[in-house]
């Protein structure tokens, strides 16, 4: 049964309950049949025989017999007899040689040969006459031989009826698992040709299948989003890597050179240094965005005074903003306070500020906003830089996506892993962020907190 498919397993079953089915129908409707025929015929039996007195009269000394007596009943033989039991009209059947004594008013199955016979006797009393017995005899053989036709009908039809069963239910189960045999044949082609684009598309549907169907489709969805993640994942942190590598090979190769002076050499050094600590830095985000994926993470959450820190980061950060003569302006209410994870929340103002900086145009302002109110934390960096385009805006969380088609090259340099990263720092601590922009006018970026409880404040 193991090697069977299920269409043939379900058809299978599905013919075998039927017929037996359909068997215990036609027993119970012939053993019901059965007790009603006879019963039927007893009953025309009785009502012959005492209908049949009424076709017997008695005038001038003589009795006379109507010739519809024979007739009443077709199949039923009626005699009449005399009070002693003497023969006075009528017939019986050649092959009944049995029940000679009258009984008043009950059926008798009497064997004669291989006949079964019923019999009834009834008296009554004719005027002027005196006593008359009326008997009938039916053959219960001929009423057995009826239903004895009907079963071998039955049993003539009933493969005929099993056939379309099987057939009828095996066309049906084909249709209904139809979705089945194409998903099988879907994730074979899928297995042999790897194209995650195929799928299996069985229209509208709300039965098991259909879902089953859908649900097939939906994760070949995701599959293929994840592979495609995957794909990009592996080429955008090749091409980050790539540039690093480059030059602290060449840098390296120039400082092992003979004629390389001392002075030169640290150069070379600082170099490899600052692209040493720019990949240190991407592959730290990396890991960080990799544990938050697999669920590994851990957020280690603290009290911390949220508007010091937004403080602190933003002056480390002025130095930065110095080079291009951008100008850091703050509007931070003091003691805010919010339990999350420090070194989590500094990565998100390094994030956003550095990015800010990154993009803003020269001689530009950044102006760090942070408040509290109506149970909330919401703060905001806003530049005045080159802006994103509309199309745009929800591509910047995916990760290494850089609005600058020049990527890391010139001056906005960025790995394209800061605002993933903000995007779960803020998600991981329960908040929102969103962003608005223009073109040519700037970038705000806005997040909000559940704030913090007075009661856990102390």
């Amino acid at each position: 049964m193991k090697n069977l498919s299920i269409k043939f397993k379900i058809t299978l079953w599905y013919t075998v309950f039927m017929t037996i089915l359909i068997i215990v129908i036609l027993w119970l409707l012939f053993s019901i049949s059965s007790s009603q025929v006879l019963s039927n015929a007893q009953l025309r039996l009785k009502d012959t025989v005492t209908r049949s007195f009424h076709e017997i009269e008695y005038e001038d000394g003589v009795l006379e017999f109507d010739k519809d007596i024979n007739f009443l009943g077709e199949g039923i033989y009626i005699s009449v007899y005399s009070a002693q039991g003497a023969l006075l009209y009528g017939r019986t059947p050649s092959l009944f040689h049995g029940a000679p004594m009258l009984i008043m008013d009950e059926i008798q199955q009497v064997t004669s040969g291989q006949n079964l016979w019923y019999v009834y006797d009834y008296c009554q009393k004719i005027d002027g006459y005196g006593n008359l017995w009326v008997r009938g005899i039916a053959s219960q053989t001929q009423t057995d031989a009826a239903l004895h036709i009907l079963v071998r009908l039955a049993l003539i039809f009933l493969p005929f009826f099993v056939l379309c069963i099987a057939a009828g239910g095996y066309l049906i189960i084909r249709k209904t698992l139809a979705p089945l045999a194409d998903m099988t044949e879907t994730a074979r082609q899928i297995s042999e040709g790897n194209d995650l684009s195929r799928r299996i598309r069985v229209g509208e549907g709300k039965d098991e299948v259909h879902k089953m169907a859908h649900t097939f489709d939906r994760m070949m969805d995701k599959l293929q989003a994840s592979f495609e993640n995957e794909k990009q994942f592996t080429s955008d942190v090749s091409h980050e890597l790539r540039t690093p590598v480059a030059v602290i090979l060449s840098q390296c190769e120039y400082a092992s050179r003979e004629d390389t002076t001392p002075e030169e050499t640290r150069g070379c050094i600082r170099a490899i240094t600052n692209q040493a600590r720019k990949m240190s830095n991407l592959i730290s985000q990396l890991l960080t965005l990799a544990r938050a994926d697999s669920g590994k993470q851990q957020l280690h959450p603290e009290i911390l005074n949220l508007s010091e820190l937004a403080e602190i980061i933003t002056e480390e950060q002025r130095s930065l903003a110095a080079a291009r003569n951008i100008t850091l302006e703050t509007d931070i209410q003091p003691d805010i306070l919010f339990c999350g994870d420090e070194t989590m929340m500094m990565r998100l103002f390094i994030n956003l500020i550095s990015n800010s900086i990154t993009y803003g145009r020269q001689n530009g302002h950044t102006l760090i906003t942070l408040s509290s109110g109506s149970g909330y934390i919401t703060g905001s960096v806003a530049d005045d830089g080159i802006g994103i385009e509309k199309d745009k805006l929800d591509k910047i969380w995916n990760r290494f996506y850089q609005v600058d088609s020049a990527r890391s090259s010139g001056e906005r340099q960025g790995s394209g892993l800061g605002l993933p990263m903000v995007k779960w720092i803020t998600q991981a601590h329960k908040g929102t962020i969103s962003v608005e922009s223009s073109p040519g006018e700037g970038t705000r970026f806005t997040f909000t907190f559940p704030a913090q409880p007075k009661n856990a404040e102390k």
